[in-house]
């Protein structure tokens, strides 16, 4: 408790979960947008004054509030404005083509149609949508429309011509443009989709700001208080970290953010961050520049994610995709960025995309010592025992999504061995070889929503309810961990946030039931109904 400190919020008359290990309470305390104190309900009731704002919990769990360690928030933004090409909103090709042509109908002929998430493996025919049926849903107008994981994406005739992608265009380094019968199917992988992107239109400063706002008050609606943008710059370069220093200085920014940049081969504002001193660790609570983001591969799902082994097929040369083949490159863009002082966070999914990281992490680490870099690897699903070994000499922290379990391990079972499936996203063994686990979407790859996330921790279960991998099932309390004072540790906050402690920031979640206790489905059933941000209510689902 801080001395003669009145607090300006209680939360009362609940069970208090205050971080892994430390004991419960019914009550918590905050003032000056820090937690002042936890106890019984008559202790903490006892330290308000005539200006203390008392919400009675009524028996409701309150923890930490939540973390989501790797995200999209300003695509996730700007998506909500897009064609919603989800599962659950065109469940059928047909109802996704629909979409289109009903968007299309509000939209002037010649400006863009997009849609993002749909997914192939869900939709009735099982397969990617083609651009001959794009330019019939939409025949006036350039259509691109981004699949789930957002490693691939479908662009109808009008939007490849655009692009100068022909029937002739050879496949770039990294990427893939589909042929079937040696003509263009409308698929374009990593690095191919960029042409399209380019001649897109660029998205406003403006825009950009209303998508942070816009998505960020949505976090809220889900208890989450932190989050790791995974990629400032990657589609609209310097103007998105402008945007979100805009955002943040106007007080539009709602949730606290580790701003992670592109330092990518081609996609980089990584010398204009150096130039201006933003560098890992630089700003405050609510905006702080993170780590340096490189892609080495795609996704599992996409059958883009670098194995070393090939996927189920006919072709055992099909083992995904190295964005930059050379390893050597890739050292050197590592060993540059570590020697400036930054964390990387770079993505890799696959066992070799892995291998091409832990081989620059330790060159890097050798040149320029330093134990608690905490450098990390984004996804790190389809990693070997010996990688493991690997991470933990050099203290690789990973980042992965299990909710990709939820979501996609039914797609995964037919795409891979079942043993590599099940040894996938290994939460248990990271966490007793002690590498710090933390929790995430990869949102808008998947829902940003982060109860499913915590029950497939807990369960191991996907959405259809196929068992993967029990043995590396986590208890509640420890998948609150993962997305609360794992994600700290993650950033390197975890003396700031992640825990209901006093002196650190004061920002809970309050759900409507306690799913500490009782069965797995009670986490799925409930709902955010308070969330708190530096000791203030910034949104109330009762009120």
């Amino acid at each position: 408790m801080t001395p003669n400190q009145t607090p300006d919020l209680i939360l009362t008359g609940g069970r208090v979960w205050c971080g892994l290990g430390l004991p419960e309470a019914e009550a918590v305390a905050m003032g000056g947008g820090r937690v002042i104190a936890t106890g019984t309900t008559a202790e903490i009731a006892a330290l308000a004054g005539p200006d203390t704002q008392l919400v009675d919990l009524a028996g409701r769990l309150a923890v930490p509030g939540l973390n989501d360690a790797h995200m999209h928030l300003l695509p996730y933004g700007l998506a909500m404005a897009e064609v919603d090409l989800r599962p659950a909103a065109a469940p059928t090709l047909e109802k996704l083509l629909a979409a289109l042509t009903a968007r299309a109908a509000k939209t002037p002929a010649g400006e863009w149609v997009n849609g993002r998430g749909y997914d192939h493996f869900r939709l009735d025919t099982g397969r990617h949508p083609t651009r001959d049926e794009l330019d019939a849903a939409c025949p006036d107008h350039p259509v691109y429309i981004v699949r789930t994981c957002g490693h691939l994406a479908v662009a109808n005739t009008r939007a490849l011509a655009m692009a100068g992608i022909g029937e002739n265009t050879p496949s770039p380094e990294g990427g893939l443009i589909e042929r079937r019968e040696g003509r263009l199917t409308g698929l374009l992988a990593e690095t191919a989709r960029e042409p399209v992107i380019s001649v897109m239109p660029r998205t406003t400063p403006d825009d950009m700001v209303a998508a942070i706002e816009r998505g960020g008050r949505d976090l809220w609606t889900y208890g989450i208080t932190s989050v790791m943008e995974a990629a400032i710059g990657l589609r609209d370069g310097w103007s998105e970290m402008e945007a979100y220093q805009t955002a943040h200085t106007t007080g539009r920014l709602p949730v606290r953010v580790w701003g992670t940049v592109m330092g990518d081969k081609g996609r980089t504002i990584l010398a204009r961050c150096r130039e201006a001193g933003l560098v890992t660790g630089h700003g405050d609570d609510m905006f702080r520049i993170g780590g340096v983001k490189i892609f080495t591969d795609g996704s599992a799902g996409g059958r883009t994610a670098a194995m070393t082994w090939p996927y189920l097929g006919d072709d055992p040369a099909d083992k995904g995709i190295l964005c930059i083949p050379d390893n050597a490159e890739v050292t050197g863009m590592v060993m540059d960025a570590h020697r400036a002082g930054y964390t990387l966070a770079i993505h890799a999914i696959g066992d070799a995309a892995i291998d091409q990281v832990l081989d620059a992490y330790e060159a890097a680490l050798a040149d320029t010592p330093d134990p608690d870099r905490r450098h990390r690897i984004e996804h790190c699903g389809w990693l070997r025992p010996d990688q493991m070994d690997r991470m933990v000499a050099l203290h690789v922290l990973p980042v992965p999504q299990p909710a990709f379990l939820y979501y996609f391990g039914d797609l995964y079972l037919t795409l891979a061995p079942a043993d590599k499936v099940a040894a996938s996203h290994p939460m248990r063994t990271w966490i007793e070889r002690g590498l710090q686990p933390s929790a995430s979407t990869d949102c808008p790859v998947t829902e940003i929503a982060p109860l499913p996330n915590i029950y497939t921790m807990v369960t191991r279960r996907t959405r259809q309810g196929t068992e993967i991998g029990p043995e590396q099932a986590l208890s509640v309390a420890e998948a609150l961990h993962a997305y609360t004072h794992a994600s700290a540790y993650a950033e390197k906050a975890e003396d700031r946030k992640g825990r209901l402690v006093p002196g650190q920031l004061a920002d809970v979640a309050v759900f409507d039931r306690d799913f500490l206790t009782g069965p797995p489905e009670t986490i799925l059933e409930a709902r955010c109904d308070l969330t708190v941000l530096g000791g203030r209510v910034v949104y109330d689902r009762t009120g």
